[in-house]
């Protein structure tokens, strides 16, 4: 998984998910094996959070590597705050919508 060279440790310059999945696992696990930070939660949040920002479907896809349009929509879940924004461009300065 990882060399060693001297006292230095060298890490390949890309980690596989599994490679990646373990060690924040083990450094974020608070109860035990298993019950650290998800690494495909990231996943679902990088894709919300660039699409939030405005970021085209052609884009997420690309990023995301998903060949069809519907796979993407299931990561993207765009906040409450980020919906009202957007409603808002409709009728700007009306709180109601």
């Amino acid at each position: 998984m990882r060399s060693t060279c001297g006292k230095k440790t060298l890490w390949p310059a890309r980690l596989s998910y599994g490679q990646a999945r373990a060690p924040l696992d083990e450094h974020t696990a608070v109860r035990g094996p298993g019950t650290g930070w998800d690494l495909h939660g990231y996943r679902h949040s990088a894709l919300t959070h660039l699409g939030e920002q405005g970021a085209f479907l052609l884009m997420l896809m690309a990023k995301s590597r998903h060949k069809k349009p519907e796979n993407v929509r299931r990561y993207f879940k765009p906040s409450p705050e980020a919906i009202s924004e957007l409603t808002s461009l409709l009728a700007p300065g009306d709180a109601r919508r």
